[in-house]
C-alpha cells in the first residue's frame, strides 16, 4: 500500500474517530454522568460522616471550604468531558486506521468495509472489553487512593497482554487456515485466545481495593454499564463510518468497472 494511501486512510480514520467521539460524548453525557454525580454525592456524604470523628475536623472543614475548585463540576461534565472523549476518539481512530492498513488483504479476502468492521470489533474486544472484564471501570474517588498507580499499571498491562494475544491469535489462525480451513482455523484461534486470557485472569492480581466497602452496588453497576455502552457506541460508529470512507477511497475503480460493464456497447456502423 502506497504511503499516500496510508496517509489518506489516517486522515479518514481520525475524522471517523472524531464523529464517533461525538456520538460517544452524547452517550457519556446522557447515561454516564448521572452515576458519576451519584458517586460524588456518596463520597461527600461519607466524608461528612467521617469529619466529626477525625482530628482537627473543624480546621479541615474550613480549609476544604476555602479551597476553590480548579474546574467546576459543570465544566467537567460538559466541555471537559467533550474534549476528553473527542481527543480519545481522534487518537484511537488514527491508530485503528493504521491497523486497518496493515490488516487489509492479510486477514482474508474481505472488502475494505468488512475489514474496517473487523478491525473495529477486534480493537473494541482487545483494547477495552477483555481488560474491562478483568478490571471493571469504577467511578472516580471510590477506591483506595494509595493504590491508584498499581491499579493503573495492572489495567494497562492487561490491555497490552490482550492486544498481543489478539495479534498472536490472528497469526495462528492464518497459519492453520491451509490445513483446517478458514472457519475451523478461526474457531481454533479464537478458542486459544479465550483460554490464554482465562489463564491470565486467574494469575493476574485482583483490584480488591478498587471500590470502598459500603459503596452502593446498584450505582456501581450503572456506572460500569454506562462505561461499556460508551465504548461500544464509539467503536460501532467508527467501524461503520470508517468502513464507508475506506470503501470509497480504495474501491472506486471496482465501482467504475461495474458501471462500464453495465453500459451497452456502442454499435459501430
Amino acid at each position: 500500500m502506497h504511503a499516500s494511501t496510508v496517509r489518506n486512510l489516517l486522515v479518514r480514520g481520525m475524522l471517523a474517530g472524531l464523529i464517533a467521539g461525538l456520538f460517544a460524548f452524547g452517550v457519556a453525557y446522557a447515561i454516564g454522568e448521572p452515576p458519576v454525580d451519584g458517586s460524588i454525592a456518596v463520597e461527600e456524604a461519607q466524608a461528612a460522616e467521617e469529619a466529626p470523628h477525625a482530628g482537627h475536623g473543624g480546621a479541615a472543614s474550613e480549609d476544604a471550604a476555602e479551597e476553590e475548585e480548579a474546574v467546576s463540576r459543570s465544566v467537567q461534565s460538559t466541555a471537559g468531558l467533550a474534549t476528553g472523549v473527542l481527543v480519545y476518539g481522534v487518537a484511537l481512530g488514527g491508530i485503528a486506521s493504521l491497523a486497518f492498513s496493515f490488516a487489509l488483504g492479510r486477514v482474508g479476502r474481505f472488502s475494505p468495509r468488512a475489514t474496517a468492521a473487523l478491525t473495529a470489533a477486534a480493537a473494541f474486544t482487545t483494547v477495552y472489553l477483555v481488560p474491562f472484564l478483568k478490571y471493571p471501570a469504577t467511578p472516580p474517588a471510590v477506591g483506595n487512593p494509595d493504590t491508584i498507580s498499581k491499579r493503573t499499571t495492572l489495567f494497562f498491562l492487561m490491555i497490552l497482554l490482550s492486544v498481543l494475544l489478539g495479534i498472536a491469535a490472528v497469526i495462528i489462525g492464518r497459519r492453520l487456515a491451509p490445513r483446517l480451513g478458514n472457519w475451523n482455523a478461526t474457531l481454533a484461534a479464537g478458542a486459544g485466545f479465550i483460554a490464554v486470557v482465562a489463564v491470565a485472569f486467574v494469575f493476574l492480581p485482583a483490584n480488591d481495593d478498587a471500590v470502598k466497602a459500603g459503596f452502593p452496588a446498584a450505582l456501581l453497576w450503572e456506572f460500569r454499564v454506562a462505561s461499556l455502552a460508551i465504548q461500544a457506541v464509539l467503536w460501532a460508529v467508527f467501524g461503520i463510518l470508517f468502513g464507508a470512507l475506506a470503501q470509497r477511497l480504495l474501491a472506486p475503480r471496482t465501482a467504475d468497472a461495474k458501471t462500464e460493464a453495465e453500459q451497452p456497447t456502442p454499435v459501430v456502423a
